[in-house]
């Protein structure tokens, strides 16, 4: 079963869904031992990413900009006089 940390006041907690308190027979006040372990975020691989491209289609793509045409402003050069 995964659970997702919530906020409670400055404390975090983990709310038991109501099908697993009946199951387990738990009462409020009652102790548990609890096992930890994070879930990692899944990862994404090229074909999934490549998939989605696909899915979204040219019309969703950015437009291209060609930065090589475009030419930086110099700005003049002041010497440091006081070196």
């Amino acid at each position: 079963m995964r659970a997702r940390v919530a906020k409670w006041g400055n404390s975090a907690a983990v709310r038991l869904p109501k099908a697993l308190v009946d199951e387990m027979k738990l009462r409020p006040g009652q102790e548990l031992e609890i096992t930890v372990r994070p879930i990692a975020p899944p990862r994404v691989t090229l074909d999934e990413m490549v998939a989605e491209m696909i899915r979204l289609g040219p019309e969703n793509e950015p437009p291209f900009e060609d930065w090589s045409e475009v030419e930086a402003p110099w700005l003049p050069y002041e010497a440091d006089d006081k070196a």
